[in-house]
């Protein structure tokens, strides 16, 4: 019988981990404050219209893009109003200030609003820390899979407020320290980018044909370049995949292939104040962006009976916009600059290795992924309980290169508690632990667009494994094959 202590093989593989957990785990730098600059002033009085404009990104379509009709510079009329609302000689952007987060110190609120409608609340820097600003493009119709008529996407941008104490005429300076354009409602293809000092604004967005979800470009030279125009989760990160509007489906990773060269023509560009100190770079003899349109800028409307076909895409969360929070922690701080625990990334699946059991994987962190900054991917626990009444306990830690991709390999490592049969004793168990390996493949399933969409409240994802686990460290003991089944992204 083997001894109840782990073995030298399981003694290794933990203190392998202890040793890697800091390089693994190590945190990128916080932004310099002067990264993402939108504006500085002295005037901490501040129009919510007027903040929206300082912080509105550049649109850049596609030259096959469908709704162009053709059109190029000037001409250019998307994306549009919505049909219920007027429609003016020019392209709409609509904004929405979701979140307020104000100095626990705050002697006033940190908005007000004297005047109806959004676009009239007055913002107090003076007591504000951070902001969450949301943009939102509508567009009449869709191509490719899936296409349907009316598509909402949308754009989320971290505005932090620095004071600076060392400049009598600019005490108040407004930051963007991350943007988050979405791509197809599913969080892992959120194309992230954590601004810094190369960041130029303001922001391009991409804009994927047909489809129209959006993705960040960093430098503005209108090419997607994973790891620097988005630099979190780059291998889950949707990019822009201007073929799908042909109808075919692209669930693996990007690749440069699938985006099309963007013109300078095909550009639609906000209505930057003219003391924005990023509008210079755009101004030709004395005009701003003459070859190009400038959308509009509107409040993110409130309808009290939409039309029906329309309800689902108005229907984007937080109706009482904005709200405000206080600071009362450094945690609550961070938590607002991160704002990314994916609490859906739990997984449950049931698990056949020769025993009948049930497998859970869940973060690294519990509530927070880790990441390998080197290859990118994720570290996970990954346990399963099995055998009859589930008396036999498997620990692994577990890595996949992704969160979504179609189909992606993977490797675990850990130890089993195995209770079996005492020959020796009789009605008496035996328990023997062992170091175990396992890798495979992991297949998975978008399933927000299917008929069983509902269930993506849970999960996006639904999949099955097909692996191959080992036991012993040094000696294999044991081969046998494992399948899971069930629902998450792991």
């Amino acid at each position: 019988m083997k001894s109840d202590f782990l073995d030298t093989g399981v003694v290794l593989f933990v203190v392998i981990v202890i040793l890697l957990l800091p390089v693994i785990g190590q945190a990128q730098g916080d932004a310099e404050p002067e990264s993402g600059v939108i504006w500085s002033g002295s005037d901490p009085k501040m129009s919510l219209s007027r903040l929206a404009a300082y912080c509105a990104p550049i649109l850049w379509f596609s030259p096959d893009e469908p709704l162009l009709h053709d059109s190029t510079g000037t001409g250019i009329r998307i994306p549009e109003a919505f049909p219920f609302e007027n429609h003016p000689d020019a392209p709409v952007v609509y904004y929405r200030l979701r979140t307020v987060l104000t100095d626990p110190n705050a002697t006033g609120p940190g908005f007000t609003a004297d005047l109806p409608g959004k676009d009239n609340i007055i913002l107090d820097l003076s007591e504000i820390w951070g902001m969450e600003m949301d943009y939102f493009f509508y567009y009449p119709s869709e191509e490719g899979f899936g296409g349907h008529k009316h598509d909402v996407e949308s754009a989320e941008f971290k505005i932090s407020v620095w004071p600076q104490e060392q400049c009598d005429n600019c005490p108040y300076t407004l930051s963007v320290s991350k943007v988050i354009a979405k791509a197809h409602g599913v969080l892992w293809f959120d194309n992230t980018l954590d601004i810094d000092k190369y960041t130029r604004f303001p922001m391009t967005l991409l804009v994927e044909e047909g489809k129209h979800a959006s993705c960040t470009d960093k430098n503005g030279d209108g090419y997607y370049t994973p790891g620097y125009d988005v630099n979190r989760r780059v291998n889950d990160a949707w990019g822009v995949r201007d073929v799908i509007r042909s109808g075919s489906l692209f669930a693996a990773g990007f690749a440069s292939w699938m985006a099309k060269v963007r013109e300078e023509k095909h550009r639609v560009f906000p209505p930057l104040p003219e003391d924005s100190p990023v509008r210079d770079r755009y101004v030709e003899d004395g005009e701003y962006a003459p070859d190009n349109a400038k959308y509009e800028l509107r409040p993110w409307p409130t309808v009290e009976n939409p039309p029906p076909d329309l309800v689902r895409f108005l229907d984007k969360g937080h109706p009482n916009w904005p709200e405000e929070d206080a600071v009362t922690t450094i945690d609550k701080l961070g938590g607002f600059l991160e704002a990314e625990t994916f609490v859906k990334s739990l997984s449950l699946s049931l698990r056949l290795d020769g025993d009948v059991g049930l497998s859970f994987v869940f973060p690294f962190f519990i509530v927070k992924n880790l990441e390998d900054p080197v290859a990118g991917g994720y570290i996970t626990h990954r346990m399963y309980l099995k055998d009859k009444g589930f008396r036999d306990f498997g620990w692994m830690l577990h890595y996949t290169p992704s969160a979504s991709r179609w189909i992606d390999s993977y490797f675990s490592a850990g130890y089993e508690s195995d209770r079996e049969p005492d020959p020796e004793r009789e009605g008496k168990l035996r328990r023997d632990r062992h170091f175990v390996l396992e890798t495979g493949l992991k297949f998975r399933v978008n399933i927000a667009h299917t008929p069983v969409g509902f269930l993506s409240k849970l999960t996006d994802f639904w999949g099955f494994r097909l692996g191959i686990k080992n036991k012993g460290f040094f000696d294999i003991e044991r081969l046998t094959y494992v399948l899971e089944v069930g629902a998450g992204v792991w």
